[in-house]
């Protein structure tokens, strides 16, 4: 699986919809869509998957009325039960040159042919972009998902790339987006809580060795640092995508809070621990950035899970979620020096964080296919 920050083909989204996701705030929720689709439609294609036909109509008159509605931006007709693609939808790797996905032998060796500059043809060998399309099951928690768990395989074919779907002891294995984080070259973050726990227990009878198996088999990321609990109001029960985040091979940013009386204090404090002894895949010790956490972000008396850790990183700019928080500018700052060659951009998400999400969850990249 390639990290994020490797080349785009395009960001798959789909449209929010479900006024139950967002009740009593739903309103402004499709104008926040539309300014993250006009920033990435500036680098990349957006694919945007909306309802059915009515639908692209209303959403065509509202992108163009928030000046985001381009060339770059192509439109599907699928149903969805709910917009959080990272999770839904498949997720996209590559080959390795060790051929650790189960393969035919002729998508590792396959070659294209290519004119040189004399007009002869010679012979370039291609990493092909595949997708895995792990068993979707509502994060073990809802029961209407009967749309989304069909998506993965719908983006697979516009993507024009074969797929597999992950088995252990021959069952197709359940597997968010959201509860990894990889570097690209081995290594992948995930969380006990998420994975392990029998609570919205995802897939029964799978141990910590099976997952590792799973990561090294189909991800190519034998290396595994386990972290611990997710953040307070995380309906998915420990996504590590608001916890800590890869920011290049050898360096994570993790979320800290600093109230010592904030339920977030202690779980976010042993992440931090066991970060700081963790290796990546050569055995070297990674760079830890910490990142302050907003204050408590509270809607209905119900806490939800802001982070500054649930950015989304696209060709050429970085979408980051915020709160109208004093420690916004910490996390903006940190992030641009963190990421010199990408503009960083402030995506307002008091309104969204109440879907119980924000920018990584509602994206997926599809990366270039070379």
């Amino acid at each position: 699986m390639p990290a994020e920050w490797e080349p785009h083909e395009a960001t798959w989204l789909a449209w929010p919809h479900h006024e139950g996701d967002w009740p009593g705030k739903f309103e402004p929720i499709p104008w926040v869509y539309a300014e993250i689709i006009r920033n990435l439609a500036r680098y990349e294609r957006v694919e945007l998957i909306v309802n059915d036909a009515l639908a692209e109509r209303r959403v065509r008159k509202l992108l163009l009325r928030a000046n985001a509605l381009s060339n770059n931006v192509r439109f599907h007709r699928w149903p969805t039960d709910r917009v959080w693609l990272r999770d839904s939808g498949c997720v996209f790797a590559r080959p390795d040159s060790r051929g650790r996905l189960s393969l035919r032998k002729d998508w590792e060796e396959r070659k294209f042919s290519r004119a040189d500059k004399d007009g002869k043809r010679t012979k370039a060998s291609a990493r092909p972009v595949i997708a895995l399309i792990f068993r979707f099951n509502a994060w073990a928690k809802y029961s209407n998902y009967r749309h989304d768990e069909k998506i993965g395989a719908l983006m697979a074919k516009v993507a024009g790339v074969q797929h597999i779907q992950p088995l252990h002891c021959q069952r197709r294995v359940v597997l968010e987006g959201g509860s990894i984080d990889v570097n690209g070259q081995g290594t992948i973050l995930t969380t006990e809580e998420c994975l392990l726990s029998k609570i919205q227990q995802r897939n029964p009878g799978m141990k910590r060795k099976d997952y590792e198996k799973l990561f090294t088999d189909y991800l190519g990321a034998p290396n595994v640092i386990w972290l611990g609990k997710g953040v307070a109001g995380d309906d998915t029960h420990g996504h590590v995508d608001d916890l800590a985040r890869f920011v290049n091979p050898n360096t994570v940013i993790t979320m800290v809070e600093r109230n010592p009386k904030d339920a977030n204090r202690a779980p976010l404090s042993e992440n931090l621990r066991r970060l700081k002894n963790a290796h990546d895949q050569d055995g070297k010790q990674l760079n830890v950035v910490e990142i302050p956490m907003p204050a408590p972000v509270i809607f209905e008396k119900r806490r939800l899970p802001a982070s500054y850790a649930n950015f989304y990183i696209a060709n050429g700019i970085v979408l980051v979620p915020v709160f109208d928080d004093a420690n916004d500018r910490i996390a903006l700052d940190t992030l641009g020096a963190l990421f010199p060659s990408r503009e960083i951009i402030p995506i307002y998400s008091g309104d969204l964080v109440w879907g119980l999400g924000t920018m990584h969850c509602m994206t997926q990249q599809q990366p270039a296919a070379n």
